[in-house]
């Protein structure tokens, strides 16, 4: 799920991460323009149909954090 977050992620003006959570969940933290993320969430919906259970989002200030959007790697639990 993460690498099709991630190549989903390449044709949209946004900026964050995606990494695996230790229950089985994937974690998102997007940036960039409110109606780019909707696209791109709406696009997330029919590349992983099966995959994809629920989406919960939270809007806060961006960080500015990221520069591009990348894989989280290296977590351990």
């Amino acid at each position: 799920m993460r690498f099709a977050c991630h190549h989903l992620a390449q044709r949209f003006p946004i900026t964050g991460i995606v990494e695996n959570l230790p229950d089985g969940r994937v974690r998102l933290v997007i940036e960039g323009e409110r109606e780019p993320i909707a696209e791109y969430l709406e696009a997330l919906r029919h590349v992983a149909p099966g995959h994809l259970h629920a989406i919960e989002s939270f809007e806060s200030a961006p960080s500015s954090e990221f520069t591009n959007f990348s894989i989280r790697r290296g977590e351990v639990y």
